[in-house]
């Protein structure tokens, strides 16, 4: 791992103090595929006047007790990182759970199945049950890292017991956080006597108040349409939150949950969720029972995948977050909503997109950026995203756009940096959208004469192919493919016309 200074600052300084860890110096071909590209100095030999701010902004990387800490915590996550690199990519949430299956069924006796599938379907079942043990040492890992670089920002010292696993804070500190804690504490029961007390409640926002447990009686608070806890300490959510029916809008961000509880399916008139900034591995399959969420916020959690039904019950779903998070690919579900008009998939490690991933067709902005090394392409179906305004695809390792790509007429915004792009070629790329539109409408017009033509003279018997016979023939597809071309290009006369004019 080899950061880049602007991405991690305290670790590429760090790392350049410890000798144990340097590296030789990487071929000018070489680069880290968990960094986009960057043109700054090398972070082993950082300039000194980066230094000399850096460790006057945090002078606790001055601390012996950092450097120590921040040696363990690297030495560990390089570890994970490597037996990760070995194992190959983890198997996709639809592989996995259609294995389980199958080897459920082999073990209930299914005579059925033969034995090597039966196989087979256990090697996938362990490779991925191999990868989550590992990913929960990586997680643990980067968390501590996490730890050094909060001690560094307060300019403290690093105990032993912070280094390894401990919060870090002092005596000062917790007794500040422990009278917020019982302030917030008085907060929650004033709520919870004005609902016994028959007064209405349809609002409870509890934002930054270092709540460290959200009581089961909130679950009974009857007409509550909001409730905001974000910004506290919550590890879990009670199971009495699915009592809430008339709940409109729940934020949960910026806590420390692990899991969210299955009766969060029971909010049948959830809008809102926000359950951002958390330690999610995964959603319970039950959130797909939410079939009025407009708005879905999981980004910057653990997420390595999204529940296999997610897109068939969530078809009013307009905007939906999962940036920064593990995903390697989306359920093919994810297709089936039809409402979704945002999405944004960036910094991930998708490997590639559903190939119906054109049925969004009321999709107008769309990011996939930084995934770096995974994205290698974008299926056929991406050209039937007719709607579409804003897409990213920046910091990927897509060599060529799809040749459908010239149908997304309305597309305003387009990135293509650091991609190795050789179609369209990078020149049109620099000229901006609308040269990489015309460039490909133009590519797509050729394909389909090419087809057409080739079409037609696999049709076409020898017998036939008099001048006469051969002007009625040519007159009539061009006839019919203008008519066709007309309507799928809108209709008016355009550029894309004239240009089939041309051809014509």
């Amino acid at each position: 791992m080899d950061p880049a200074p602007q991405t991690h600052p305290i670790l590429s300084y760090v790392l350049s103090r410890i000798p144990t860890l340097a590296k030789p110096k990487a071929a000018a071909s070489e680069f880290d595929i968990e960094q986009p590209p960057v043109h700054s100095p090398s972070p082993r030999t950082p300039s000194s006047a980066g230094e000399f701010e850096l460790v006057e902004r945090m002078p606790g990387l001055r601390h012996p007790s950092v450097l120590r800490a921040m040696t363990r915590a690297v030495a560990d996550v390089s570890a994970a990182r490597a037996a990760l690199q070995v194992l190959g990519p983890r198997p996709d949430h639809e592989l996995v759970d259609s294995s389980r299956v199958l080897v459920a069924a082999a073990e209930a006796g299914d005579a059925r199945i033969p034995e090597a599938d039966a196989e087979a379907c256990r090697a996938v079942v362990r490779l991925d049950e191999t990868h989550g043990a590992y990913e929960a040492l990586l997680e643990e890992a980067e968390a501590r890292l996490e730890r050094v670089y909060r001690s560094a920002m307060e300019g403290t010292d690093l105990d032993e017991d912070a280094a390894e696993g401990g919060d870090g804070c002092g005596r000062a500190a917790g007794d500040e956080g422990g009278d917020a804690a019982a302030a917030a504490q008085e907060e929650v029961v004033a709520v919870l006597k004005q609902a016994e007390e028959g007064r209405p409640v349809e609002t409870v926002r509890l934002v930054d108040r270092q709540l460290r447990q959200l009581p089961e009686a909130f679950g009974r608070i009857q007409g509550l349409r909001v409730l905001d806890v974000s910004r506290n300490q919550l590890e879990i959510i009670p199971d009495a939150i699915g009592g809430l029916d008339h709940l409109e809008e729940l934020r949960l961000a910026a806590n420390a949950l692990i899991s969210l509880p299955d009766t969060i399916g029971l909010l049948s008139n959830l809008k809102i969720l926000n359950v951002s900034s958390n330690r999610l591995r995964a959603l319970p399959d039950s959130i797909s029972k939410c079939r009025s969420l407009v708005e879905l916020d999981v980004s910057y959690n653990g997420l390595t995948y999204l529940p296999t039904n997610i897109g068939y019950e969530l078809v009013n779903l307009r905007k939906l977050w999962v940036h920064m998070n593990k995903l390697r690919s989306l359920p093919s579900s994810v297709c089936e909503m039809t409402s979704l008009y945002l999405l944004d998939a960036h910094f991930n490690e998708l490997c590639g997109l559903p190939p119906a991933f054109g049925k969004l067709s009321s999709l107008e902005i769309l990011n996939l950026s930084s995934n770096f090394s995974d994205l290698k392409e974008l299926p056929t179906s991406f050209g039937d995203l007719l709607n579409l305004r804003e897409l990213d695809l920046s910091n990927n390792q897509i060599h060529a756009l799809p040749d459908t790509f010239g149908r997304l007429d309305k597309l305003e915004k387009l990135n293509l940096e650091q991609n190795p792009l050789a179609m369209p070629p990078m020149d049109i790329v620099s000229k901006g959208v609308d040269a990489v539109k015309e460039y490909m409408s133009k590519r797509w017009l050729d394909i389909l004469l090419e087809e057409e033509q080739r079409r037609m003279a696999a049709e076409t018997p020898q017998a036939s192919s008099t001048p006469k016979a051969w002007l009625e023939r040519s007159v009539s597809w061009v006839t019919e493919i203008s008519g066709s071309l007309a309507g799928y290009l809108g209709g008016n006369k355009s550029e894309k016309d004239a240009y089939l004019d041309q051809q014509f």
